[in-house]
């Protein structure tokens, strides 16, 4: 975004604009973000894609993230550009793998594969969405696989059978436990410095 001065003027319009629907704002590197009701999130878009003083026009990115420890696990985090007032704004909403988050394809009908990714991925909903299904993943693929926890390894795995001439699918196989190192083990690791890293123990 522009100086200082423009970005307190855009979040003074925003906050305006957005009001009852906002759950809390703030601005961090150079960058306006605000957290809305996730009821609320179409008519926000709009309302800041319409606005003579916004004129938020471009949609850069939909996107979601996983927090497992909070009540409601997602969020959908929105990016949107305004070309001509040089300006970006950030905003969020918060959901669970129940309730679904209003598509903005309405307003954007580029956030369709967006919104597809983030079902892919996370199994997040939106209501009004055009076509929603998975987009990135293969046909019968099974859970959402950037879920923090979904499996590292997965739960099949994929090769082309010299025999049967395709491609099978088969549980995964791991030749070995699966472990999460801990390089201060004696096993693991030394509790002595090797020659050259002196100067990392002191």
């Amino acid at each position: 975004m522009g100086d200082a001065s423009s970005l307190a003027a855009m979040r003074e319009r925003v906050v305006a604009l957005l009001g009852n629907h906002i759950i809390e704002e703030s601005v961090a590197f150079g960058e306006l973000t605000v957290r809305v009701h996730r009821e609320t999130i179409l008519e926000c878009v709009r309302m800041l894609h319409d606005d003579p003083d916004t004129r938020f026009i471009s949609m850069v990115d939909v996107c979601g993230a996983d927090y497992p420890d909070r009540e409601e696990r997602f969020e959908v985090v929105y990016h949107l550009l305004s070309p001509t007032k040089n300006a970006r704004v950030r905003l969020k909403v918060i959901t669970d793998d129940e309730n679904p988050v209003p598509s903005i394809t309405p307003v954007f009908p580029g956030a369709d594969w967006f919104e597809r990714e983030a079902y892919d991925f996370y199994g997040i909903l939106f209501s009004g969405h055009p076509d929603l299904r998975r987009i990135l993943t293969d046909y019968g693929f099974d859970g959402y696989p950037l879920r923090k926890d979904f499996p590292t390894t997965g739960y099949v795995e994929v090769r082309y059978d010299e025999e049967r001439k395709r491609v099978v699918y088969e549980p995964v196989k791991l030749a070995q436990e699966f472990r999460q190192f801990d390089y201060l083990s004696p096993w693991e690791g030394t509790d002595y410095a090797l020659p050259g890293d002196e100067k990392k123990s002191s």
